[in-house]
């Protein structure tokens, strides 16, 4: 019997999912409007919180249900590794610290792991499907707008799942073959809401640093244009 589950979460977190595509962080990142300082420093949560996630689904490998949604090709921790190491260097680990939203981000995975492990399905389907969906999209964003050619985007690529399309097929496939009740299924909807909310507070610790850039970045094309027009002046004169 199918609990629907796939379809259940799509249609119960669009709402979420729209606010989330809404926050100031990410309407910027999909302009274009990348700052490397601020990018580096979500890459860093992202780290914590799939490190946990995956750790946590591991603990739970004879899990009735965490252990059919637990695909280890899906696995970030170590992709996210290289792009730190891309960010900050061979001594990363000195230098990330997570977040205050990171760290209950954390904690929360935390706990579901020890009180209610079944709603980990909810993080794995709001961070994996997210990361399928538009992973090479993001990717091209992220190369053109910090005029990245040589690495920081393993995050987005998933060299063990040759076709994605086939993948998400199969994912929402065994969410529907997962066997829980209504009640259940409706917890890991409100879970998955949830974790929508935790990553919108993510990344709006992240807008003031990216205001704060962009401002430095117009103040200094402004000031470079009016010294240039300076120079032309003085130069004609």
């Amino acid at each position: 019997m199918s609990s629907n589950l796939a379809t259940k979460l799509r249609v119960g977190t669009k709402k979420a999912h729209t606010m989330a595509e809404n926050v100031g962080f990410v309407k910027c990142f999909l302009k274009g409007v990348v700052e490397k300082t601020s990018y580096r420093k979500l890459v860093a949560n992202f780290y914590f919180i799939y490190s946990a996630m995956e750790e946590e689904m591991e603990k739970h490998a004879n899990h009735p249900i965490i252990s059919k949604i637990n695909f280890p090709q899906l696995h970030r921790k170590e992709t996210l590794e290289q792009d730190l190491t891309y960010y900050y260097g061979a001594n990363w680990r000195e230098q990330i610290r997570l977040s205050s939203a990171g760290e209950a981000y954390v904690q929360r995975i935390r706990e579901l792991s020890e009180k209610e492990p079944e709603l980990l399905v909810a993080h794995s389907y709001t961070r994996y499907l997210g990361d399928l969906s538009g992973g090479q999209i993001l990717k091209g964003i992220a190369e053109t707008a910090m005029n990245l050619s040589d690495g920081g985007t393993a995050f987005y690529e998933f060299d063990e799942i040759p076709d994605e399309k086939g993948f998400k097929a199969k994912y929402r496939q065994t969410l529907d073959e997962l066997a829980i009740d209504d009640a259940t299924a409706d917890r890991i909807v409100d879970e998955a809401n949830a974790a929508f909310g935790m990553n919108m507070k993510m990344f709006q610790e992240l807008e003031g640093n990216l205001i704060k850039a962009v401002g430095i970045m117009l103040y200094n094309s402004i000031t470079r244009r009016r010294t240039r027009g300076s120079t032309e002046l003085a130069t004609a004169e």
